[in-house]
């Protein structure tokens, strides 16, 4: 039996939080025909702007009941009050699955949907979502979260890899692992694995940590404690730490993982050393220390991950 999936859109949707989990889903279809029913849908029917101004069609919202529900996100969420009619319908529609993508959870938030569960949401919408709904428990350092039937994801290309995992969820691993394949996406990131490593390459909202950033990444077998990576930007350890949890929303030691996790995982995919000499060289130094990072972030440990490229 179809799984009914209705993915909804607002005036000034981000595209891609649509475009990518259909492809998915799309995808999932051929590999098993009769596993998805899906519709893009809308308060009202017709061609719907996104903010990129490129436009998809749009049928009504469904009566329901539906399998799945997948609200996007985008520019249009900033403005919540104007989605009310979206908002009336999540309340009120039978749906097994409420899923959303990136700033698509400000409206299952504002439905009640979201209260007393782990959610998570882009990196630059976290703080004013967290300010508007105390009670929902965001975790803002995760590509998507599953709390029960209700899943929500981080920004944009985010919504790929939920998709992915509702596919895994609905039909099983190898079915997704297909999916990606055919989507070319090397390896589908596991919920956990952190949404802020692109805000580190850039050194931060401003990107004032940029040059900081480069010259950590290039001595990364130093210990690179607080006390040293203050001294580099010419600031007080305090005033340094303060600021750069501000421009980064992550920690200068989590950031420094990052960027050894991101170096080591290049080694142990594309390179022939052995583990322990890439946890020396990227300043993890114990190879055990770099393996419980590897699962932290990746879902796998370092072998594991070799094993995969090389297949």
């Amino acid at each position: 039996m179809s799984r009914r999936l209705a993915l909804v859109i607002f005036p000034n949707f981000q595209l891609l939080d649509v475009a990518g989990p259909i492809a998915v889903f799309e995808i999932a279809e051929r590999l098993r025909p009769g596993s998805y029913d899906l519709t893009v849908e809308a308060v009202e029917s017709g061609q719907i702007p996104s903010s990129s101004g490129v436009c998809l069609a749009a049928r009504p919202l469904s009566q329901g009941p539906l399998h799945t529900v997948m609200v996007s996100g985008g520019d249009g969420t900033r403005d919540v009050e104007s989605l009310q009619g979206i908002v009336r319908w999540l309340r009120a529609v039978e749906v097994q699955r409420p899923t959303s993508v990136c700033s698509g959870a400000y409206l299952l938030a504002e439905a009640g949907l979201l209260d007393g569960r782990r959610a998570t949401t882009h990196w630059s919408r976290t703080d004013d979502f967290a300010r508007r709904y105390p009670r929902v428990k965001l975790d803002a350092d995760r590509i998507f979260i599953r709390d029960g039937d209700v899943w929500t994801s981080a920004g944009i290309t985010a919504g790929i890899d939920l998709a992915l995992a509702l596919v895994e969820d609905d039909l099983g691993v190898e079915v997704a692992r297909m999916v990606a394949q055919a989507l070319v996406v090397h390896q589908r990131r596991p919920g956990g694995q952190s949404q802020f490593s692109a805000l580190i390459d850039l050194g931060g909202r401003t990107g004032r940590f940029g040059p900081l950033m480069d010259w950590a990444r290039a001595n990364l077998a130093l210990p690179l404690t607080v006390e040293q990576l203050a001294d580099q930007a010419a600031m007080s350890p305090r005033n340094f730490a303060r600021a750069f949890v501000v421009e980064t929303s992550t920690t200068p030691a989590k950031a420094v993982e990052r960027l050894r996790l991101e170096a080591a995982r290049a080694a142990v995919e594309n390179g022939f050393d052995p583990i322990d000499r890439i946890a020396e060289a990227v300043g993890f130094g114990d190879p055990e220390r770099m393996r419980r990072a590897f699962l932290r972030a990746f879902g796998l440990p370092p072998q594991a991950l070799r094993r995969s490229a090389r297949g």
